[in-house]
């Protein structure tokens, strides 16, 4: 990797690769990158930022062959301004030093690429104006996260020495996250313990994946215990060791009993209940207040849809 020439005034990095065989342009890059998504790569072919040969590419599906040379440019990143935005909140607990919400599904926790606003932390800044700055340009007060389709009880933190202590508390495991969930089939055991290293798909970089620790995989420790039995469903209780990201849906997958709702690693198939995202609520968060030490505990009551499918399912089941 190399700078690139300052033309245009800007400030860039350029990654010159070579094909080992004949692929697609963009299939062949995303193996030669793998730090880059492919819909990434994909847009910087479509908006003119990769060269083959020398040559200007923007067609994704352009054939490359051993020996071709590919150079890729990568655009300044464009800072994201966070606006406070009047978007409706329901607060579990809050005081000058924390906060905790009900987080609905769809609601993104912090901005990122590809989800500029709109999202939990624009709400916070329009409820909490000292938010910002705190513990993060980006992700101001955030201290844990939720999937964008997950739903339940979430911290933030109001103060900086809020976020110090409760960013040591998920760190620590002084925090207790609990979650709610509605699986595909039953497990032979009543509880247990789910042990699977978790890191980034090798071969689709929006997914996580079980991946050993000796290539790259980080622990991950997910217990569990059967709430109820519903059929060929069970609806299960999880409690968090680690936190990695997708963990309970990536250890749900790799036993054989994905989440219900989840389109990215379970079947794609209905279950007779329109639900807005996979059968996961975090459903109740223990933690210390960063400040007296007294214990908070919060739960976060079950959304519409998931109390309609548990209503669906035992209905069956009888």
């Amino acid at each position: 990797m190399s700078n690139c020439p300052a033309s245009d005034g800007l400030d860039c990095n350029t990654f010159d690769v070579r094909a080992d065989a004949r692929d697609r342009l963009d299939r062949c890059l995303a193996l030669k990158l793998p730090d880059l998504s492919r819909s990434r790569l994909q847009k910087l072919v479509e908006q003119g930022h990769v060269r083959l040969n020398d040559e200007v590419c923007t067609d994704k599906k352009t054939a490359v062959k051993p020996g071709d040379r590919l150079n890729v440019t990568l655009p300044p990143a464009v800072s994201l301004e966070l606006l406070p935005e009047a978007i409706p909140l329901h607060v579990l607990y809050e005081d000058e030093h924390a906060i905790a919400i009900d987080k609905p599904a769809g609601l993104v926790v912090h901005p990122a690429p590809g989800h500029p606003s709109g999202t939990l932390v624009n709400a916070l800044l329009a409820r909490c104006p000292d938010l910002a700055g705190i513990g993060g340009v980006r992700r101001p007060g955030i201290v844990h996260r939720l999937d964008k389709d997950t739903t339940g009880a979430i911290v933030v933190a109001k103060s900086d020495r809020a976020y110090q202590d409760l960013q040591d508390q998920i760190r620590t495991r002084t925090a207790r996250r609990e979650y709610l969930g509605i699986v595909y089939g039953a497990l032979q055991d009543t509880s247990g313990t789910f042990d699977f290293p978790i890191g980034r798909c090798p071969h689709d970089r929006f997914k996580m994946a079980v991946v050993p620790l000796e290539k790259g995989g980080r622990s991950a420790v997910t217990h569990w215990e059967t709430r109820e039995r519903l059929g060929n469903f069970t609806l299960l209780h999880f409690q968090l060791q680690t936190g990695r990201t997708h963990q309970i849906r990536v250890h749900c997958a790799r036993v054989g009993h994905p989440l219900v709702g989840d389109l990215v690693y379970g079947p794609k198939r209905s279950v007779g209940v329109n639900l807005t995202g996979q059968a996961l609520h975090a459903w109740r968060l223990t933690f210390l207040h960063p400040i007296t030490r007294m214990p908070i505990v919060v739960e976060a009551p079950l959304p519409s849809d998931f109390e309609t499918l548990l209503k669906v399912m035992r209905a069956r089941s009888r």
